[in-house]
Order: C-alpha cells, then sequence, then structure tokens
C-alpha cells in the first residue's frame, strides 16, 4: 500500500510540474495529436466504401441478438467479448490489408480463424499499454529525466508497440520458410518412391507426412492440410497451389507450378520429382556452400575486435615495461 502511494504521490509531482510549466504544453498537445492521429488516420482511411456499406447485410435477422450465426469457435467470453470490441476499432476494413495479413500469418504458422483479429489487437494494445505503462512507472524510477527525454522514449514505446508484432510475424515466417526449403528435398525422395511403388499422389502426400511427423514438423504438417483439402473434394490445383501460398518461397511455388503441368500433360510424375528433387538437393548445396564462404568474413569481426587488442598488448607491452624501467629514468 505504501509503495502505490509513492507511485500516486510521484505521478501526481511530475503532472503538476509539467502543467505548471507552460513551455511543456505543447509537446504535451503534439504528442495527445500524434498519438490520436496513429489511431484514427488508418481507420478513417480503410472505411467502407459506399458501395460496401449498401452490400453489407441489413436484415432484421442478422440484427437480432443472439441469432446464429456462421461464425465457428465464438463464444461469449470477456476475452471474445474484448476481441470484438477491438476488431471494430483495430482490424482495418480493407479486404485487401486482412487478405494480406491472413496470408502472412499463414507463412507463419499461424492458421487458425481468428488470426487476423488476435494479430491486429496485439498490436492496438502494445500500441497503447506500453506507452501508458512506461507514463504510469516513469515518475517512480526516472523522477528527474527531463519531459523531452520522457516523450521520446513514450514516442518510441508506441512505434515499437506498432511494429513489433510485425517484426515477430516476418521473423518467424523467414525461419519457417528455411526449415521447409532444408527439408523439401528428402520429402520429394520419399514422394518420388511412394509414387512409383504404385500409389497415387493424393495418398503419397498423406503417407510422407505421416513418415515425416517427427524429422520435419513443419513440413509433414502442410503435407497433412493438402492432403485433407483432397479428402474435403478440393482439385489437386487448388489443393497444391494454396500449399505454395502457405509456403511463399519461389522454389516450392515452382515445384507447384511444374506438378501442374506434369499432371495436365499427362507427363510421368515420378520423373518429374526425381529431376526437382536433384536440382532442389543441389541448391541446398549451394546455400551451404554460401553460408561457408561468408564464415570467414563474418569470424574476422570478433578476431579483430576481441583477439587482435589482446595480441598486440601481448607483443608490445614487453618493450613498453623496458622503455618505462630503462629511457625514462635515465631521462
Amino acid at each position: 500500500m505504501s509503495l502505490l502511494n509513492s507511485i500516486l504521490q510521484a505521478s501526481s509531482d511530475v503532472f503538476r510540474d509539467l502543467f505548471a510549466d507552460s513551455s511543456m504544453l505543447p509537446l504535451l498537445l503534439l504528442f495527445a495529436a500524434v498519438f490520436i492521429g496513429v489511431l484514427a488516420v488508418p481507420r478513417l482511411v480503410t472505411s467502407r466504401s459506399p458501395v460496401e456499406r449498401r452490400l453489407a447485410p441489413t436484415s432484421p435477422v442478422a440484427q437480432v441478438e443472439g441469432a446464429p450465426t456462421l461464425r465457428a469457435g465464438e463464444s461469449g467470453s470477456m476475452w471474445s467479448q474484448l476481441l470484438a470490441g477491438l476488431e471494430k476499432r483495430a482490424v482495418p476494413a480493407n479486404e485487401k490489408q486482412r487478405t494480406t495479413a491472413r496470408l502472412r500469418l499463414l507463412q507463419a504458422g499461424y492458421g487458425g480463424a481468428n488470426a487476423v483479429r488476435n494479430y491486429f489487437a496485439i498490436r492496438l494494445l502494445l500500441s497503447v499499454l506500453l506507452p501508458a505503462g512506461f507514463l504510469i512507472l516513469a515518475p517512480v524510477f526516472t523522477r528527474n529525466m527531463p519531459v523531452e527525454k520522457v516523450m521520446l522514449i513514450t514516442v518510441c514505446l508506441l512505434a515499437a508497440g506498432l511494429y513489433l508484432p510485425s517484426a515477430f510475424v516476418s521473423n518467424r515466417a523467414r525461419n519457417r520458410q528455411r526449415e521447409i526449403q532444408e527439408s523439401f528435398p528428402d520429402a520429394l525422395d520419399m514422394l518420388m518412391v511412394c509414387v512409383e511403388a504404385g500409389l497415387g499422389l493424393d495418398s503419397a502426400f498423406s503417407r510422407v507426412g505421416a513418415q515425416m511427423a517427427s524429422a520435419h514438423p513443419v513440413l509433414a504438417e502442410e503435407f497433412g492440410v493438402v492432403s485433407l483439402e483432397l479428402r474435403a473434394g478440393k482439385s489437386r490445383e487448388a489443393a497444391m497451389r494454396n500449399f505454395a501460398e502457405r509456403i511463399g518461397t519461389s522454389e516450392i511455388t515452382s515445384f507447384v507450378v511444374l506438378l501442374i503441368q506434369s499432371d495436365q500433360l499427362g507427363t510421368s510424375v515420378a520423373q518429374t520429382l526425381r529431376v526437382q528433387a536433384e536440382e532442389m538437393r543441389i541448391k541446398r548445396m549451394l546455400r551451404a556452400e554460401e553460408k561457408a564462404h561468408m564464415l570467414p568474413v563474418k569470424l574476422s569481426i570478433p578476431l579483430v575486435l576481441c583477439l587482435l587488442p589482446s595480441m598486440i598488448a601481448v607483443a608490445v607491452l614487453p618493450g613498453i615495461i623496458r622503455i618505462i624501467r630503462d629511457l625514462i629514468p635515465a631521462l
């Protein structure tokens, strides 16, 4: 209780000093305007067009509270209600932005029904909670900090809350793509063996996904999704194109295009898989050789910063000691 009282007392003192100093008032107003603009401008820019508003559902059934809905996984919990409220303010109404965000989340491995809503809700919460938490705790830990520095840190935290989720998703997508690229030649070898043994391509995807679940779980999960889409009645071309979109690499896209063309033209799928597996294996070896050639260049920086000063000190220090002992007393 004493800690809470000290926090409230320090906060009140800082805010009293801020409002007492008339020179700080323009900075506070500028910060408030920027904060409100960051939250309001995207919503105004991505507002629905008149055509979309006319096409919106206006039937009485859709407006009845508790009416049946086609959305799966909805519940009346407090978290769901909070996310639903944030969705109206945080999620852009532009379908292109929503599709781009959903595709990026799929490439990062987040394929849930509410992935897009949760992503934008987390961005909004972080952009509000990080600056607000700093402003609440700043009077306790940084009592003598200048107001300009406090405002700068607050703006930096606001930008971090907006862009850290995007950076996290992009980094996870790159790592996931790298893992799939490393394991895909092995999967193609197994697909080729299954097809040559007499299995169909649909059954081969299911069998390879089950066999690679322990060694390469990410690629096995994607193969499982392809198998489920084929069982659900989706065409092979559509399932393969969805597979390429979920991964998002040029190598997988070229493989999918080549496989679709082989299926449409009636050529040997096993021969196509053999050639593609050999080509991807060569590319994997070239990537490994590229990383090996870059290793000496990357090692030069820690060698120069860490080992070179110690080596120079060991080589020069005896001469310096002798100069101090013999030459300086003689002078």
